[in-house]
C-alpha cells in the first residue's frame, strides 16, 4: 500500500520508485526478499530506503545519479582537454537520463559493466582520492569546531572573572563603609571611581579581538599558498568615434547652423 499514515516514514524501491509504508515492507518483505506488487520487480528489502524528495521521479534521479557517479568519477584533470572532458560528462548525463527513464536499460548497464572493466584502475584511484580528501576536510571540520569550543570557553572564563572583579569591588565598599573612618559620600565617590574605571576596562578587553589560527576554509593564516595567475587580457583602449549616419540625401546642418540660420 502506498503510504498514507503519518506515523510511517515513506519508503522507496528501485522499481519505478513505486512508495511502501514502513510497516508494508516489513509485512511484504518478511523472509528479506520479495516482488512489487505493482510492476513485479524482484527486490529484497535492504534495498528500500526513505524518500527524501517529495517528488518520487527526483528521488528516484538522485540516487541513480549516486551510483553512476561512483563508477564515473574521473576528474577534469584526467582528460587532455576540455572538450573531452565536456564529452564525457555528457555520456554521464545520458546513463542517469535512460536509467532514471527506463529507457534502453538493458544496454546502459552493459556500457557501464564494461566502462567499469577498462577504467577499473582509474576508478579506484580517484575513489581513493576522494576519500582522502573527505577524511582532510572531516579534520579541518573538527579542527574548526575545536577553536570554535575553545573561543566559546574563553568567553566564558572572561564573564566569570569580570563578574568576580564587580563582586569583589562591591564587597570593597561594604568593607570600607563599615571600618573608615571617612564619610560615607566619600566612599561612595570613591566606589564609583573605581566600577567607572572597571568597566572601561571590561569593555576595552571585549573589544580586543583574539586573532584566529585557521580560517573556516582550513587554510591556515600564515600558511603560504599557491594560486595560478590569472592570465591577464590585453584588450585595447576605447576610442570615442562620431557616429557616421546615412541620409542618402542632402547633408544634415551642423547643430551651430542650425541655431544660427534657424
Amino acid at each position: 500500500m502506498p503510504s498514507t499514515y503519518p506515523h510511517s516514514l515513506p519508503k522507496k524501491t528501485a522499481c519505478e520508485g513505486h512508495l511502501r509504508c514502513e510497516s508494508c515492507v516489513e509485512m511484504l518483505f518478511v523472509r528479506g526478499s520479495g516482488n512489487c506488487v505493482q510492476c513485479d520487480t524482484p527486490l529484497r528489502k535492504s534495498n528500500f530506503r526513505v524518500q527524501l524528495f517529495e517528488d518520487p521521479a527526483v528521488d528516484k534521479e538522485v540516487e541513480i545519479r549516486k551510483k553512476v557517479l561512483k563508477i564515473y568519477n574521473k576528474r577534469d584533470v584526467d582528460f587532455s582537454s576540455l572538450r573531452e572532458y565536456n564529452d564525457y560528462l555528457e555520456r554521464v548525463e545520458d546513463i542517469v537520463y535512460n536509467l532514471t527513464n527506463n529507457l534502453d536499460v538493458e544496454n546502459t548497464k552493459l556500457r557501464m559493466e564494461q566502462y567499469q572493466r577498462e577504467n577499473r584502475d582509474t576508478i579506484q584511484r580517484n575513489k581513493a582520492k576522494l576519500t582522502r580528501e573527505q577524511e582532510e576536510l572531516e579534520e579541518l571540520l573538527l579542527l574548526e569546531q575545536q577553536s570554535n569550543e575553545q573561543r566559546r570557553l574563553d568567553v566564558l572564563q572572561e564573564e566569570q572573572r569580570q563578574l568576580q572583579a564587580k563582586r569583589k569591588n562591591k564587597q570593597a565598599l561594604l568593607d570600607e563603609l563599615e571600618q573608615s573612618q571617612l564619610p560615607a559620600t566619600v566612599l561612595v565617590a570613591q566606589h564609583k571611581v573605581r566600577a567607572a574605571q572597571l568597566e572601561t576596562q571590561i569593555e576595552q578587553q571585549k573589544q580586543v579581538v583574539k586573532p584566529t589560527n585557521i580560517f573556516s576554509t582550513g587554510i591556515h593564516m600564515r600558511q603560504t599558498v599557491s594560486l595560478q595567475a590569472v592570465p591577464r587580457l590585453e584588450e585595447v583602449l576605447y576610442k570615442y568615434q562620431p557616429l557616421q549616419v546615412e541620409t542618402y540625401g542632402p547633408p544634415v546642418p551642423e547643430l551651430e547652423q542650425l541655431g544660427r540660420l534657424g
